[in-house]
């Protein structure tokens, strides 16, 4: 749950900045603020994992870390927020329903920033996100492929002797930020493919990684 502060019209000036998509047209629009909260979010969670996990490696560190501020998560918090009806897009964006998770993480990351633009500090990205880390960070480490579907593919492909995954990514363009900025493709034999969309080739093959293990069957 987002912490109870004191709502002045700045906070809500904010949140409504973050809650205007880019598609919109409007000037005032997310992408600034997604920016900062894409920053304030890698330095909240290192410090997380520096704070609560201190017997961790580097290594361990860094792949924790990846969990903590994925795609994935941010567009899982946005869910458990109910963030869908109140986000303002353009007729483009809200008819792609291929990118509804994107623009949910987005638009939580975005949020981030705007709790800090208005704070001034991390106590209280703190206060929200520690509690929703806590329960992935024991989901993770109870589980070490959990969240990593390339290693998570990999076990499977090997236990079934059909070798490594062949991953295929190009880059679409050069817009950095942009979730949708590398395009992978997956293939195991004999005709099994997916495909997955990123804003870098490592989150572009887990989410390709990702959509071929839906695909597995159960055994």
């Amino acid at each position: 749950m987002v912490p109870e502060i004191a709502v002045s019209p700045s906070l809500l000036d904010r949140m409504d900045e973050a809650l205007t998509h880019v598609s919109t047209g409007q000037a005032r629009n997310h992408e600034r603020l997604e920016f900062l909260g894409d920053a304030v979010l890698r330095l909240a969670a290192t410090e997380f994992i520096d704070r609560h996990h201190p017997d961790l490696s580097v290594g361990e560190c860094s792949a924790l870390r990846a969990q903590l501020v994925s795609d994935r998560w941010l567009a899982k918090l946005g869910l458990q927020l109910d963030l869908d009806p109140l986000i303002q897009l353009g007729d483009k964006a809200r008819g792609d329903l291929a990118a509804k998770d994107t623009l949910r993480a987005d638009t939580t990351e975005a949020l981030i920033g705007a709790l800090y633009a208005c704070c001034g500090d991390l106590v209280m990205v703190d206060l929200w996100l520690t509690p929703e880390w806590q329960r992935t960070t024991a989901e993770v480490l109870a589980d070490p492929h959990r969240g990593n579907n390339k290693s998570a593919l990999q076990e499977w492909s090997q236990g079934h002797h059909l070798g490594l995954p062949t991953y295929s990514c190009t880059e679409t363009n050069r817009r950095h930020g942009d979730r949708r900025r590398f395009h992978c493709r997956v293939s195991l034999p004999p005709n099994l493919e997916a495909e997955g969309w990123g804003g870098s080739r490592r989150d572009a093959e887990q989410q390709a990684a990702g959509q071929l293990l839906a695909q597995l069957p159960p055994n």
